[in-house]
């Protein structure tokens, strides 16, 4: 999910909680099919995604689509009281529905309805540990969302924008 970054042999065993051994026999393996790029810088063996390989795309999306901002938001914000509508939109969202560009440093995240800012704020904290990456919330009232005259300029601009909408599994959907 992060392609831009480099990870140890080390990072890489803990974050997925494996024996460095096991990651330095699937990495050689990973490097070898054209999945990873791999460099030494001393006696560290630094690895990440091969950006130009023909598999990188369909794989991160698979990524993207397996347990990127997609599941993780939708786990967390499903089933909240008050939440009737949930929405990726910025620069991932972008990137989710084709746009070329650099990969997003954060996910940008609209909230329509009622919920509890405070709940709101501590589904971000624990979304951003879960993704290692800020995800910005920002809650607007269902009347506003849905009235397109209502002239809220943030309104208007994250509509003209790429949007995911989250499918939440309890709630009302616009």
């Amino acid at each position: 999910m992060h392609p831009d970054r480099e990870y140890s042999l080390t990072d890489a065993a803990r974050l997925i909680g494996t024996s460095v051994k096991t990651v330095q026999k699937e990495a050689s393996r990973l490097v070898e099919a054209d999945f990873l790029r791999d460099r030494r810088q001393g006696n560290v063996r630094l690895l990440r995604a091969a950006a130009d390989s023909i598999v990188t795309r369909p794989l991160t999306n698979l990524l993207a689509a397996t347990y990127g901002p997609l599941p993780v938001l939708t786990d967390l914000l499903s089933g909240v009281d008050g939440v009737q509508a949930a929405f990726i939109y910025g620069s991932w969202a972008a990137r989710y529905t084709g746009t070329p560009g650099p990969v997003p440093n954060d996910v940008d995240v609209l909230v329509v309805g009622s919920a509890d800012r405070d709940l709101l704020h501590d589904l971000a904290a624990a979304a951003e540990e879960r993704l290692g990456r800020p995800i910005n919330l920002r809650r607007v009232r269902p009347a506003a969302w849905v009235d397109a005259e209502s002239g809220d300029p943030f309104i208007s601009s994250v509509k003209g924008q790429p949007l995911v909408q989250l499918v939440l599994e309890a709630g009302e959907g616009l």
